[in-house]
């Protein structure tokens, strides 16, 4: 009887979770979710990944935000994400998953540099990451940049290494030309929560004791699950499984790095 009740319990607050959604894609203002003052509005943002298929498995709610807030949009990818011998393949479905979360092609770059190569236990070098996303932000005119957190959602160390490479600029580069912003890693529970996350994301910005946090809801679910389909080399049953069932399909916490 105790199963059940939790059981019924999870099925509410998941259909909660997902009104909730649909309440704010159909509202004509997101501030009930966001206040964010303008800060990431009509901006030229770069979203800094490690791998092809990062912007659709993590940072999709905040695509489809800034997507519909005016901002300028471009992706930079570290990798092709060669570690199993199909980077090329990946780098073309990269292109076409930008498509789906409108973001220009010509916007989106992706690297295959012999330092920067996928792989666990393949340590990238925060300087030369740091001089790459420099150049793109120069020739990009780019203001604000997106990346992971320290932890990089999965832990993956190319995630890591992506957001140390962020840090060393911002360390060598004055802070009026540019700010940056990182993906909030969550615990195991919440991360395979789903859209039940909401309302924990929701209460970890409003109650965050150190730095500025914002909360952006996925209006556009559905859009993650096709933007991933595009990945066909990688759109195996788990990761199917992910990414209906992640957290980060429905919402994005992002952090400002001091």
């Amino acid at each position: 009887m105790e199963w059940l009740v939790i059981i019924i319990t999870l099925v509410v607050l998941w259909v909660a979770s997902l009104f909730k959604i649909l309440h704010e894609s159909l509202s004509a203002s997101q501030a009930a979710v966001l206040n964010d003052g303008g800060v990431f509005r009509n901006r030229n943002v770069l979203l800094v990944i490690a791998h092809p298929d990062d912007e659709s498995m993590f940072f999709t709610p905040t695509l489809n935000y800034l997507s519909s807030s005016g901002c300028n949009l471009h992706i930079l990818c570290m990798s092709t994400g060669n570690a199993d011998g199909m980077g090329n393949v990946r780098k073309e479905e990269l292109y076409l998953a930008s498509i789906v979360l409108k973001v220009p092609q010509k916007q989106v770059k992706v690297l295959d540099h012999p330092d920067l190569q996928d792989g666990f236990g393949k340590s990238w070098n925060s300087k030369l990451l740091s001089k790459i996303i420099k150049e793109e932000i120069v020739n990009c005119a780019i203001d604000l940049v997106i990346t992971f957190d320290n932890y990089g959602v999965s832990g993956h160390c190319n995630h890591q290494d992506v957001h140390q490479g962020v840090r060393k600029l911002l360390q060598d580069t004055p802070r009026t030309e540019v700010e940056a912003w990182e993906l909030v890693s969550t615990n195991i529970l919440r991360k395979y929560s789903g859209p039940v996350d909401i309302w924990l994301s929701l209460l970890s910005a409003k109650f965050h004791l150190s730095g500025v946090v914002h909360c952006l809801l996925n209006e556009h679910p559905r859009r993650s699950l096709a933007a991933m389909a595009q990945h066909k080399s990688q759109w195996v049953w788990f990761r199917k499984l992910f990414v209906s069932f992640s957290s980060y399909t429905y919402v994005n916490c992002l952090k400002k790095i001091n």
